[in-house]
């Protein structure tokens, strides 16, 4: 129901008190008052399409958070106001970024968002201006930035992705030209061997150790022996290739014993070559074998440094999510596998920073946002590896806070955040890094994919020695209206909303 908009009413509030008898008039005329029951004025997320200043009753505005409205302000005071507040500020959508109730029969003056902007920038067209340049030029300054802290980011993850790749390749470049090397001295031992007395069947025989020589290595890289049982094997073949009258014995011993064999193998080459009357050949016939296995633990590193590629090549494409829709189901320890991953020149067993993994792998498959929460992982390990110096312990954890809500905590065991700056690390442009450092934007851009994008909640507990980001992921975030852009867009401020007081 409206009423009649009077000047002098207008101008008892706090927020029209300066403005003269015609602007009065004015606003008067394009507005009305309203009166509204108990219950909702704007809802968050919807297009704004009036501006709402309290007269009479009672207001509370809330945020989503955590799936939940989280009440952020309550008051009677006439005169504040909510609504379309930015509906001056053009080039940008607007919608409410807020949700308004009010708890008893309340008054308020009313403006369509379009008359307001008419009036804002006929009446004060410098103010327009200069708030179009906070506004929108914040914007593009987070976004601008926001880009700039990504590529900041992917840069040193990949210095981390090239170092890592860079230890296998070397690996397998080494083993390649040892393999040569290897192969090149077999040839000449299977040389020797043909110009033996060996009868055809013991060629045979001496073929048929070779294959299960290769076999053996393949199935001994999962045994291990003790540092004391190697060297006792190593004594006994040792001694029985020196008994044997083979050169180089003791270097020969190590490779048998890393191949898993013992004396019955050597023993079953000699019955081999038993009834040849010249030494050589036996010498001939365990060095073949000894560069057979040599050939063989060879190409098993080569193997074991391409698959360490692949796994690499493979979780960075996790990450970066090239083969996957913006929008999908996806589990979240996937997720953070990848980002681990891409830091772990940093992170994991005997590495600077140790990785603690506490998963509960019974929670089910996110429909979310996969790149950008990846971002999220990423801005807050980083910070954590930054705050601890590069030394201690990372511990990452999942769960599930209910029957709808995944809570995902990162904690590091650094010297912790201080209660003043824990109150604004998710504003935009806030750090604490030296100057030049960092943009103040990776905190701010994770609130925003968790909170905005996901209607999730981030949250930071801290105190020395244990600080923790929590965030609370819905089993399903909102789905993108249109086609999703590859890349998150602030379109809305995240700082504080539209309620003021004089």
């Amino acid at each position: 129901m409206g009423h009649e908009c009077l000047p002098e009413e207008l101008r008892s509030l706090f927020l029209f008190e300066a403005l003269s008898d015609t602007q009065l008039e004015t606003l008067c005329k394009d507005g009305h008052i309203a009166l509204f029951e108990p219950g909702p004025i704007c809802v968050e997320g919807e297009p704004a399409t009036c501006f709402y200043v309290l007269l009479d009753g009672e207001l509370v505005m809330s945020k989503r958070s955590g799936g939940d409205d989280i009440e952020t302000q309550r008051t009677s005071q006439r005169g504040v106001y909510c609504g379309a507040w930015g509906a001056y500020v053009e080039g940008i959508p607007h919608v409410y970024e807020s949700s308004v109730r009010v708890t008893r029969p309340s008054k308020f003056f009313v403006l369509d968002a379009s008359a307001f902007a008419r009036f804002v920038k006929s009446e004060f067209p410098m103010a327009v201006h200069l708030l179009e340049g906070l506004k929108v030029g914040g914007l593009r300054q987070r976004q601008i930035l926001g880009q700039r802290e990504k590529l900041l980011a992917l840069g040193q993850l990949s210095a981390g992705l090239t170092h890592q790749l860079n230890n296998p390749a070397a690996a397998t470049g080494r083993a390649v030209a040892d393999l040569r090397d290897r192969v090149g001295k077999m040839r000449f031992k299977l040389a020797m061997l043909a110009d033996g007395k060996f009868t055809p069947n013991a060629m045979r025989a001496l073929l048929q150790i070779q294959d299960e020589v290769a076999e053996h290595v393949a199935k001994s890289k999962g045994q291990e022996l003790t540092a004391l049982e190697t060297a006792d094997r190593e004594d006994q073949l040792g001694q029985w290739l020196e008994d044997h009258e083979i050169e180089a014995a003791w270097d020969y011993a190590p490779t048998f014993v890393e191949a898993g064999l013992d004396t019955d193998w050597l023993e079953r080459v000699s019955a081999t070559v038993d009834g040849t009357d010249d030494s050589a050949t036996l010498r001939g016939a365990v060095g073949w074998m000894k560069y057979t296995i040599d050939a063989e633990l060879l190409m098993n590193q080569i193997a074991e440094a391409s698959k360490r590629i692949s796994a690499l090549l493979a979780g960075a494409k996790q990450y970066s999510q090239m083969d996957r829709a913006p929008y999908a189901p996806t589990d979240v320890h996937e997720l953070l596998h990848s980002t681990l991953m891409m830091f772990g020149d940093k992170i994991g067993k005997d590495k600077p920073v140790q990785l603690v993994k506490e998963y509960d792998k019974s929670l089910p498959q996110l429909l979310c946002y996969p790149g950008d929460l990846n971002q999220v992982w990423t801005n807050i390990i980083d910070n954590a590896i930054q705050a601890m110096d590069g030394h201690g312990t990372l511990t990452v954890r999942t769960a599930r806070e209910s029957e709808d809500m995944v809570r995902i905590e990162i904690c590091d065991d650094g010297p912790g955040i201080p209660e003043d700056v824990r109150e604004r690390i998710f504003e935009p442009f806030f750090t604490t890094k030296p100057f030049g450092e960092g943009t103040g934007l990776g905190l701010d851009l994770a609130w925003r994919v968790v909170a905005e994008k996901h209607h999730g909640n981030i949250r930071v507990e801290s105190v020395p020695g244990d600080t923790r980001f929590i965030i609370l992921l819905p089993q399903q975030a909102p789905a993108p209206e249109v086609a999703p852009p590859s890349e998150i867009t602030p379109e809305q401020p995240s700082g504080p909303v539209g309620l003021q007081a004089p």
